[in-house]
């Protein structure tokens, strides 16, 4: 099982809560993370990209990088690990994409792909006025579908003259060509961006579901295999998780409690605010992002316990048909790579084959 992490490209990573550690994103914070990352044998880093933050007494997410230069700059002080930037498809059009794209795969040597994303929260684009409008909760599979398509001209001929509904391309000419094959993943869970990952996507991101119920995510590997049916492809499904590890399982689940009790009320309910404006599409990760339940970490499904616990249910997820790997969040980034990589991975059954730098 591949292991990624989600790298903190927003201030306080994936914890909305006065509690847990807070941080401004930098440049350096990333390169440490990742440098960490891929001593102990980690597969690939990924950044998301967020364009306005969710306020409240901790201003979560109101500090951002963006991705594709961040992952640009990892790539150049990293050698082997894979690198993912993802891409707000509203604001960079296709052809623009791909040459980005071929840029950090020249300076990753073959090591860089893509996260498309359709794009969800209006305000991240009113503020432009890019939104496209209500219309956009519809179209948008469709129009990433012909984004796709682009890009898979693009680098594997250079050339596009593809005429759509939504993009008309006229002779468009990208080289060079990236020098590894480019993957895509999607993170898209209706049955609209299941069908589209199954047809455009390598991997297919979703979220755990829950505290300590690590096998609680298989029935999107359950749908993603009937859509695969249609396509005849071979994508994999990757599981987002949030670790909080400690020594014991009492000493992790009271740190998970401290986060829980300092909650900040005002940012998850600007989440719930933004998750309700799509009306059409029901069966989505914002639907549980946004759900007010658990959104203290977004309602990411969550492994809380001692380093052994952790080992154990990572190694459950594993055995998940079609699971390809996870991608993980921590309370602490610095601290929880490097725990992964001393204390957990030694333990997993899943992890055996790592080569760990010396």
């Amino acid at each position: 099982m591949q292991v990624g992490v989600f790298v903190p490209i927003n201030n306080n990573g994936w914890l909305i809560s006065e509690n847990a550690p807070q941080y401004l994103p930098s440049f350096d914070l990333n390169k440490r993370i990742a440098q960490g990352a891929e001593k102990h044998g980690l597969d690939f880093l990924l950044s998301m990209i967020k364009l306005r933050g969710f306020g409240g007494k901790t201003r979560f997410w109101e500090y951002g990088l963006e991705s594709f230069t961040l992952m640009a700059g990892l790539a150049a002080v990293t050698e082997r690990i894979k690198i993912f930037a993802t891409c707000p498809t509203l604001i960079i059009p296709p052809a623009f994409a791909a040459r980005m794209c071929n840029t950090v795969d020249s300076i990753s040597h073959g090591r860089f792909g893509l996260n498309l994303i359709t794009g969800w929260q209006p305000p991240e684009y009113t503020q432009m006025g890019l939104w496209p409008g209500e219309e956009h909760f519809r179209s948008r599979y469709k129009v990433l579908d012909e984004y796709a398509r682009i890009l898979r001209e693009l680098w594997e001929t250079g050339v596009s003259d593809f005429k759509g509904q939504y993009y008309q391309m006229d002779d468009c000419r990208v080289l060079p060509q990236p020098q590894a094959e480019m993957k895509i993943i999607c993170a898209g869970s209706s049955d609209e961006g299941l069908a589209f990952s199954a047809q455009w996507a390598d991997y297919a991101f979703c979220l755990g579901k829950g505290v300590n119920t690590p096998t609680a995510f298989a029935f999107n590997n359950e749908r993603l295999a009937k859509a695969l049916e249609k396509t005849g492809r071979d994508v994999q499904i990757f599981v987002l998780m949030m670790v909080i590890a400690a020594e014991t399982d009492e000493e992790a689940h009271a740190k998970w409690q401290s986060y829980n009790a300092g909650v900040d009320v005002d940012a998850i309910g600007w989440l719930a605010e933004q998750g309700a404006k799509d009306t059409v599409n029901k069966d989505t990760n914002v639907r549980q992002l946004a759900a007010p339940e658990g959104a203290v970490n977004i309602n990411m499904g969550t492994l809380v316990g001692s380093y052994e616990s952790v080992a154990r249910m990572l190694d459950e997820m594993a055995q998940v048909p079609n699971t390809g790997g996870v991608l993980l969040t921590f309370d602490d980034f610095v601290e929880g790579v490097e725990a992964f990589g001393t204390r957990i991975q030694p333990l997993m059954k899943s992890r055996q084959h790592v080569q760990v730098e010396a």
